[in-house]
């Protein structure tokens, strides 16, 4: 065993594949952002009034994942802190928050929190009613002559945990500041996130938009390349490895951080089996390999709410197919009973009494339904009863794997066995 440990750390003390893998992680920042300028001419030319320290407009940026949103708002935010004049009577702050982070959306009261520990100051994580939040946060704002740019990143996260009211309480506070004034640039993945806010609130943001393009093939296969140069060591990436994951990405709605990922998963396989090379079979073990850990990422990241969903569907899942194994004594799944939505509405209900939580509406889990349904967590068919109308039959479109890691992750996040 020892001889066999020897040769797995030795293999990572004198690496074979990676040079610096950093370079292929989300938080590396490239010193030049491939195919986006376009984009950030426009951001630049929207926020650079603060230089004169005049608030500029609300700004939402919007694009699929990896389209290039959050690298390049944070190009501009170091551009903007570089050029701020230094002999100026005023100040400039630009703090950027994930409003995805656990912990840190799920309540208008923690997102505030959170931005006023960015700003320098304490407050309890709880406890605290929120308006004596909102007033700790303009004291905080406004005792001194200064422009903050607030980057909430994820934002439609925010709003679908909570609700719109607390962009709208954001936006309003530039009339109870005296000193300070406060600009709300938003980034989200949902091109229609505006679209569906109530009306009063749009109206607050009076915001511009810039939309970014999901990169194509060529494109992804060039990023890939520059980063693959500085990541990996000399001559270790097979022809074909690059083209493949740039297609990958590309049928993904042209994701870059998807075709990273897969590129630096596909390293790390080579450098476990102790290969020389990232061989075309890498990527295909590392595409399944990512595609596993998104559905479990979605499910953690989820609202409660869509946790108490789906955690009804696997138990009702459960018990249908222990009873059908106890009737047919085999685990055939096409004999397994279906769950229609009537009862997965009635062990929804029994489920959010048993952990004290809001119960939804019939129609409002059915929209949850028809997400899972999207994102390939379950199947859903309309079937036909004739007379009886039409029911919607479900079942979970994931492995039994991803299933028993959804439910720990589930009972961990309701603390419920």
């Amino acid at each position: 065993m020892n001889s066999e440990l020897d040769t797995i750390f030795d293999s990572f003390n004198h690496p074979k594949i990676f040079k610096d893998k950093s370079i292929l992680q989300h938080s590396y920042r490239p010193d030049e952002i491939s195919y986006r300028d376009e984009q950030i001419k426009q951001i630049a030319s929207i926020l650079a009034p603060v230089l004169r320290s005049e608030k500029p407009s609300n700004l939402f940026l919007y694009g699929k994942t990896g389209t290039g949103k959050t690298i390049s708002i944070l190009y501009i935010r170091d551009e903007l802190l570089k050029r701020f004049p230094k002999d100026s009577n005023s100040f400039l702050r630009i703090e950027y928050l994930n409003c995805k982070l656990k912990k840190v959306s799920d309540t208008e009261y923690r997102i505030l929190a959170e931005l006023i520990k960015k700003l320098g100051e304490e407050v309890p994580s709880t406890g605290l009613p929120t308006e004596a939040i909102y007033t700790k946060f303009i004291e905080l704002i406004d005792s001194k002559k200064q422009t903050v740019i607030l980057i909430l990143d994820e934002i439609d996260q925010a709003v679908k945990k909570i609700s719109s009211d607390f962009l709208y309480n954001l936006t309003r506070l530039n009339s109870e500041l005296s000193k300070s004034q406060i600009c709300v640039v938003g980034i989200s993945n949902n091109l229609t996130f505006l679209d569906e806010l109530d009306p009063r609130v749009r109206s607050s943001l009076s915001e511009e938009e810039i939309v970014f393009p999901p990169y194509n093939a060529i494109q992804l296969q060039e990023i890939l390349s520059k980063r693959a140069k500085k990541a990996f060591k000399d001559k270790v990436v097979e022809e074909g490895v690059i083209s493949k994951c740039a297609a990958f990405a590309a049928r993904e709605h042209g994701d870059a951080r998807r075709a990273l990922d897969l590129l630096r998963v596909a390293g790390e396989l080579a450098e476990r089996n102790n290969s020389d090379k990232i061989r075309l079979n890498f990527i295909d073990e590392a595409n399944s390999k990512i595609e596993k850990d998104k559905i479990l990422d979605i499910i953690r990241t989820e609202p409660k709410q869509f946790q108490l969903v789906l955690y009804s569907i696997i138990k009702l899942s459960e018990r249908r197919k222990t009873i059908s194994q106890k009737t047919f004594n085999n685990s055939d799944s096409s004999r397994i009973e279906p769950i229609f939505t009537g009862d997965l509405y009635n062990a929804y209900q029994e489920l959010c009494r048993t952990t004290k939580s809001d119960i939804l509406t019939q129609r409002r889990v059915s929209d949850i339904l028809q997400e899972f349904d999207m994102l390939g967590i379950i199947n859903l068919t309309v079937i036909s009863k004739g007379r009886g109308g039409r029911m919607r039959e479900i079942r979970l479109a994931i492995s039994r794997g991803i299933i028993e890691k959804a439910k720990k992750i589930i009972e961990d996040v309701l603390d419920y066995k």
